[in-house]
């Protein structure tokens, strides 16, 4: 039996499995680098099941884990994919052959704009971040957003500063799309990040962003 016969032989079987399991689920390919999960961008909708990439259904995904094996028919998906149940939202990360399926739990929903350069060399207006200059780069995509660390203070260190919370921020690539150190994320929380690290990887987008604080 072929790579490929057998490949759809596993993507029949995990058919099986999420009728038997899963729950109903919508799934969503985005068009473009504004709101992915637009009704325009429903494709699909199919039975999934969610499990822990370690444990299978035999314990729960513990805090502060963002990786799952999904299940499901994966003859009809691809890399990129959203999947949104009742439950919750997931992308899928990695859709390797005869692997499982690789999805991320995309538990916030954040936007990354880029400052704009000053518009003429010498003497300009205000040369501040301002939100109406701002370009925007990605708008409302659903994504992985997990603190990586607690560290740092203002220079001013007084005794009321507080320490700037770092995240560690995963999300599918979007072509023509690339996010560069320095970019700037809010989230549906209304909270405000830089981009300090940008890293492309063949799972999609990891990044380090630090908390932007007044």
């Amino acid at each position: 039996m072929d790579e490929s016969r057998l490949q759809d032989r596993i993507s029949w079987g995990l058919n099986v499995a999420a009728r038997s399991v899963g729950a109903p689920t919508d799934a969503y390919r985005p068009s473009g680098a504004m709101e992915p999960l637009s009704p325009v961008n429903r494709f699909l909708r199919l039975r999934a099941a969610f499990s822990n990439v370690h444990g299978g259904f035999e314990r729960p995904n513990t805090y502060d884990h963002s990786l799952w094996n999904g299940i499901f028919d994966s003859a009809y998906t691809r890399v990129g994919d959203y999947l949104v149940q009742q439950s919750g939202t997931w992308f899928i990360a990695a859709q390797q052959s005869l692997m499982p399926v690789l999805c991320v739990r995309a538990d916030r929903m954040v936007s990354f704009t880029r400052p704009a350069a000053p518009t003429a060399s010498g003497v300009n207006t205000y040369g501040g971040v301002t939100t109406a200059t701002n370009m925007p780069l990605l708008t409302n995509w659903p994504a992985s957003v997990r603190a990586a660390s607690i560290g740092g203070t203002p220079s001013a260190d007084l005794p009321g500063d507080s320490s700037v919370s770092h995240w560690t921020v995963l999300l599918p690539a979007q072509p023509d799309v690339v996010l560069l150190v320095a970019d700037l994320m809010t989230d549906d929380l209304g909270r405000n990040a830089v981009v300090s690290s940008a890293e492309l990887t063949n799972l999609g987008w990891r990044l380090s962003v630090k908390q932007a604080a007044t």
